[in-house]
């Protein structure tokens, strides 16, 4: 089955850093493009971080951009996160994403891991 576990998450303050991983099973990592999305409460969900399943494109949010970077090491299925210069309004519930496109975009595989939280105190 397919599992993305996450850990890392915690109580952080402001100006300080936070290293997120997710490691994949149960699927072919490494035809998967990989992402971090976030929700605070009373917000939508938004998409933090993405990565190329060959780890040869990224793209960020603008709100994190230069402060925050995604990597990954297909040989351990995983994908990290790396966090500095927090703040508090980064606060949220940050989940791991794999997703897929395949047969000329006629299907689309996405899973989720079950979230991890972050708290930016200030």
């Amino acid at each position: 089955q397919v599992q993305l576990v996450e850990f890392g998450g915690g109580l952080v303050q402001s100006g300080g850093s936070l290293r997120l991983s997710c490691a994949a099973s149960g699927f072919v990592f490494g035809t998967y493009a990989m992402n971090w999305y976030r929700q605070a409460p009373g917000k939508e969900r938004e998409l933090v971080a993405g990565i190329s399943s060959a780890g040869g494109m990224t793209n960020y949010a603008d709100s994190v951009k230069g402060r925050f970077t995604i990597s990954r090491d297909n040989a351990k299925n995983s994908v990290y996160l790396q966090m500095n210069s927090l703040k508090p309004e980064d606060t949220a519930v940050y989940s791991c994403n794999a997703k897929q496109v395949s047969n000329g975009g006629r299907h689309e595989y996405t899973y989720w891991g079950q979230g991890t939280q972050v708290t930016v105190s200030s």
